[in-house]
């Protein structure tokens, strides 16, 4: 037993010893498996880890919040499942809390703790109460505290650049106007929290007052008594609360401060998980192909050791032990450009705002060792797949086949390879009849049974590529037609070439189209959408009397004011239920005056009836996805979290450009941070002159024409389109760097075909044409079937989520395709003069 396995084992060194070159391929595959499942199990682990350390409640024990998730329960009894959502602004807690809370053991002071942002003369600053510098560190450098509901503190930058001092009049622009207040005091930050805090104090009453949402608070702080440990303070607060808030202590109370942070923590998880999870399944299927390649490329090797007396055991131990060889410092190799790739991500993630400052990448051996691990695993599993029929079937058989490719994928592979394919088509047929989500959802599928499909069934795939393709080569000179009969011949060898190239095109194209296709349909839906003649914008946000102001300017016919939010909203039914994140705007005014600056494209219902108490207009598609209709009542929750149930008076058609829900801004106003109108919609009066009044509409804010409008509001995706492209790059990158591979695995292993071919007399110009047309057979036959799969996944995706078919800009299309069939060309005409030169002029053959 020990002589066989020490066979086997020098088998395995002579070979990476002696043929460095066959291995070469397969450790470049094996090496860029591991650098994405490792760069995206980093940014897993940076998601579920995320934190932010407390800056605001350093000195704050214990801190209460409300919970930041919606929940939805999911089927029934045991099998019920709590689905939850983040929500789109804000949850508060009721401020009846305060005094329960207050009233606790261990207790020495429960205090509301409210911040929101305010408009003074010098820009937008941030207000609270005075209550809340107990613990942020700021003391009063003159001057006393507010004390009534006109009185309000500054700190020093802020009087400094309004020019006021103790005792004179401040104006303040809340949400709901402008406000005057007696400057009482100037403070002074003692603390970096106070750095970081409100730059205006009002009293506690009155900042809860002038927050929009009167009878709620952010959180409240609570402070121990003298000998009261953190823990048991945690867990008297936690009685006081029953349940009706979150309690927080350590590092958990940076996320009550930091808004951002859960969001930063879905999108890492998202990327890392999700589109993780699909890369790593690329990455280890073109890993195992590789191996699988390289496996069989050898088969005149394991035949002439059949022959000699090897034993299949002997065979199958040199091949895993080969991958053993080679795969973990593959791995590891792979890891470091994983870890740069993970913190360039990260980095650009957060320049772009998406992820909070204080937040960090946490780099640990989890995700390491599970990529090197996948990585090892997915090699010795296909290199034995591959050897199990030269290993197992007799010496002169093998001799006999390893001369001659045969073509048999297997009944197993080939079923499998059918299930797939059927699988495919059954899952695209039942996206196109889904709607938003559910169908992209299932679309995503799509893709990855038609790549599995295509895996599966390569050979067969290949044969009917060369076949159909290959006509048209047959009918031209000696290279074409060299080239469609070596195609023919090797149609495994083809596979292998064809499979990494559609993988490309495939996901490429589908997370590229996809982010032109909804940006395509939500510019035109935005365009249409908008008819006002003129808008008023404020980077700050517009004070509610906004409207009223520009409604009474010369020239103006109609003013309504848009306060754009989000919500959520139930979808599906069954165990298929989940909360949908909507786009929703609440509008001043009547629906009559809506359509005057918006039109919807209404499809059903009563368009007067929007902006009445408890009613709420619905984009068709979102309508669809949560079986509601005209008269229906629409469960849904309001930006904060808080439950509603308007009646659906109106369904129109341009949901994804304008908004998918449209309600009374007085229905969202309360639920909102700050409830300032983001723009004011402006109809012009028949006859006025359009100048003049954008000229009078000025002191009001920022004033543009729908153009400008629709043009701003597309930057509003930008973080989207790039984190898109950016996955787009990475995968396709990786498929393409596999393609190149892998061709250039197929090319140099041909140099024995290649002498031989130039011993018959083809001169060296035909050999490289013959090359040339085999690398436009692969990359037209990989061009096509991506593209198929790109567009049967995309149709019912973005019908679903658009309502339009994909939009595919051809400059853009042919950029791909160009890029693949350049791949293509230089992977296989360099390494094919680097072969003829091996074999020499007089064919010399390949070198033993």
């Amino acid at each position: 037993m020990t002589g066989r396995r020490s066979l086997s084992n020098g088998l395995a060194r002579a070979a990476i010893r002696f043929k460095p070159a066959a291995f070469a391929g397969t450790f470049v595959a094996l090496m860029m498996a591991p650098l994405i499942v490792s760069g995206c199990g980093i940014l897993l682990e940076s998601g579920i880890r995320a934190s932010a350390p407390p800056q605001r409640y350093a000195d704050v024990p214990v801190v209460a919040a409300a919970d930041q998730r919606v929940h939805v329960m999911t089927g029934s009894g045991k099998d019920g499942e709590d689905q939850d959502e983040l929500v789109p602004d804000a949850a508060r807690l009721d401020a009846a809390l305060i005094t329960k809370i207050a009233k606790a053991p261990g207790v020495a002071a429960a205090i509301p703790d409210v911040s929101y942002p305010v408009r003074a003369r010098t820009g937008t600053v941030t207000a609270g109460g005075w209550g809340s510098t107990a613990f942020t560190g700021v003391r009063l450098a003159t001057g006393t505290a507010p004390r009534t509901a006109t009185e309000v503190a500054l700190d020093p930058a802020t009087a400094q650049a309004q020019r006021v001092k103790v005792g004179d009049q401040a104006t303040v622009t809340t949400a709901d106007g402008a406000h005057r207040f007696r400057v009482t005091g100037i403070t002074k930050p003692l603390t970096r929290a106070a750095l970081d805090g409100p730059t205006l104090w009002f009293t506690d009453q009155r900042a809860i007052q002038l927050s929009g949402h009167p009878g709620k608070i952010d959180a409240v702080a609570v402070l121990a008594a003298p000998g009261t440990a953190t823990a048991d303070l945690a867990d008297q607060v936690k009685k006081a609360v029953n349940g009706k808030a979150k309690v927080h202590t350590g590092d958990d109370r940076g996320g009550v401060e930091e808004p951002d942070l859960a969001e930063a923590k879905e999108l890492l998880i998202a990327l890392g998980g999700s589109f993780g999870g699909m890369a790593t399944m690329v990455a280890i299927f073109t890993a195992s192909g590789t191996v699988a390649l390289c496996v069989g490329q050898r088969s005149r090797e394991f035949a002439l050791l059949r022959a000699i007396g090897a034993t299949p055991r002997q065979l199958r131990r040199s091949i895993a032990t080969e991958a053993l060889l080679v795969a973990p410092i593959a791995g590891l190799a792979g890891c470091l450009p994983g870890i740069a790739l993970a913190h360039w991500w990260f980095g650009q993630l957060q320049d772009k705002g998406a992820i909070p400052e204080p937040v960090r990448l946490q780099v640990s051996w989890i995700p390491l060792v599970a990529a090197v691990g996948a990585g090892v695993l997915a090699s010795v599993f296909a290199g034995l797949l591959a050897a199990r029929r030269p290993a197992k079937i007799k010496p002169g058989q093998a001799l006999s086949e390893a001369s001659v490719e045969r073509f048999n994928p297997g009944i197993i592979r080939t079923v499998l390879g059918a299930a797939a394919l059927v699988g495919g088509i059954v899952l695209a047929s039942i996206a196109a009849k889904e709607s938003g989500e559910d169908a992209a959802n299932a679309a995503l599928g799509v893709v990855m049974l038609f790549m599995l499909a295509v895996s599966l069934l390569g050979p067969l795939i290949s044969r009917a590529c060369s076949w159909l393709i290959g006509l048209p080569l047959r009918t031209g000179g000696a290279s074409a037609h060299l080239a469609a009969a070596n195609t023919r011949a090797n149609s495994r060898r083809l596979a292998s070439a064809i499979t990494p190239i559609t993988l490309a095109m495939a996901f490429s194209s589908t997370l590229v189209f996809m982010h032109t296709s909804e940006d395509h349909a939500m510019a035109d839906q935005r365009r249409a959408g908008i008819v006002a003649d003129h808008i008023v914008t404020s980077p700050g946000g517009l004070s509610a009397d906004t409207t009223a102001r520009a409604a009474r300017t010369k020239g103006v016919d109609t003013a309504v004011g848009l306060l754009r939010t989000g919500a959520l909203v139930p979808v599906g039914s069954g165990d298929s239920r989940y909360l949908l994140s909507s786009s929703a705007q609440g509008i001043s005014g009547t629906g009559n005056d809506l359509r005057a600056v918006q039109d919807l494209d209404f499809r059903a219902g009563d368009p007067a009836a929007i902006g009445r108490p408890g009613t709420v207009a619905v984009d068709a598609l979102l309508a669809e996805s949560a079986k509601v209709d005209v008269g229906d009542r629409l469960h849904m929750a309001l930006p904060d979290g808080s439950a509603a149930r308007p009646k659906v008076v109106a369904i129109y058609g341009r949901g994804l450009g304008v908004a998918q829900l449209t309600l009374p801004r007085a229905a969202v106003a309360a639920h909102v941070t700050a409830a300032y109108d983001n723009d004011v919609l402006i109809k012009d009066a028949p006859g006025s002159d359009p100048d003049k009044v954008a000229a009078a509409l000025a002191p009001l804010g920022d004033v543009t024409d729908r153009d400008g409008y629709a043009a701003a509001q597309d930057k509003d995706r930008e973080i989207s389109a790039w984190a898109n492209t950016t996955m787009a790059a990475v995968l396709g990158g990786f498929a393409a760097i596999a393609a190149a591979n892998t061709l250039i695995m197929t090319v140099l292993d041909r140099r024995r075909e290649l002498s031989t071919l130039r011993l018959i007399g083809s001169t060296r110009r035909q050999i490289l044409g013959m090359v040339r047309w085999e690398a436009l057979l692969v990359g037209v036959a990989g061009i096509v079937l991506g593209t198929a799969i790109a567009l049967i996944t995309l149709n019912p995706m973005m019908h679903g989520i658009t309502g339009s078919a994909p939009h595919v800009p051809p400059g853009l299309y042919a950029a791909f395709a160009g890029a693949t069939l350049l791949l293509g060309l230089v992977s296989t005409t360099l390494p094919a003069r680097l072969a003829l030169r091996t074999a020499g002029l007089g064919g010399a053959g390949e070198k033993q």
